[in-house]
């Protein structure tokens, strides 16, 4: 893979992974539009999931800290409360990683018509929680919001439905407020993203990673993952604040219609 291969990659993955539009389902159709085999490399993918992780942390930086701060107190205060919602929401996409792995990947293989009907789901979610959501917005997110958010995220799995998409939308249809849900959305990945990278790197061998793909791509592709994650990061939380999620809806109806139409015709 070039520097210019990863170049590309990587701003679609920093973009998409938190822009409601799939990640997965993006990096399936570039494969197969692009024929670019390289970007199913299971380092390239540690690298520039590593560097969307940064980008949250950077942007979250401050609440991360406090949350951080107040649970290393060792009271059951609100910092220490929010730990427990987030580690309550990864317990179903938790259950599905180590039961349905190989399911799961199964749909990673190129099936464009799958991909497009799952991003015309993304879009059907967006456009309910546009449409349907509770304009007059609660407290903030509980543990039963928590746990069904991360319900959410399962479905986010399968390449096509967006995680942030599927969880935001879910936070507002319980009309949780706006900001507190994008934060919450953002935030509950981190573990899973983390936990799920840290097991890859086990079963690589770096050495021959960077000897195949090559380094210069490899740090291309975290930079380009990092700065384009860090924007798109900051851009989603002002989205969600002004409520335009609408648009992204559009926008998979859009591209997962063309999916379909080019993997039952081309």
């Amino acid at each position: 893979m070039g520097w210019f291969e990863a170049l590309i990659l990587g701003i679609v993955q920093g973009l998409t992974e938190f822009l409601p539009v799939s990640s997965s389902g993006h990096l399936e159709l570039g494969k197969a539009v692009l024929n670019v085999e390289a970007a199913n490399d299971i380092t390239f993918t540690v690298v520039v999931h590593g560097a969307t992780v940064l980008s949250t942390l950077v942007v979250y930086f401050r609440e991360v800290w406090n949350i951080l701060r107040g649970t290393f107190q060792f009271r059951w205060n609100d910092e220490t409360q929010y730990v427990a919602k987030i580690v309550i929401s990864m317990l179903p996409v938790l259950a599905v990683g180590l039961f349905l792995e190989e399911y799961i990947e199964s749909f990673f293989t190129g099936r464009i018509v799958f991909v497009g009907l799952m991003l015309l789901i993304t879009a059907t979610l967006l456009a309910l929680a546009h449409f349907l959501s509770n304009k007059t917005r609660e407290g903030k997110i509980g543990y039963g919001s928590a746990l069904l958010m991360g319900i959410a995220q399962v479905f986010a799995t399968l390449p096509g439905i967006s995680r942030s998409g599927a969880t935001i939308a879910t936070g507002l249809l319980l009309g949780r407020k706006k900001q507190d849900v994008a934060q919450f959305s953002f935030l509950m990945v981190l573990i899973p993203i983390i936990g799920a990278n840290l097991i890859k790197l086990s079963d690589l061998d770096i050495g021959s990673a960077t000897t195949t793909i090559g380094t210069i791509p490899l740090l291309v592709g975290f930079l380009a993952a990092f700065i384009s994650g860090w924007a798109a990061c900051s851009w989603m939380v002002n989205l969600v604040k002004r409520g335009k999620l609408i648009w992204f809806a559009v926008y998979c109806l859009i591209v997962g219609l063309i999916a379909i139409s080019f993997g039952l015709f081309a």
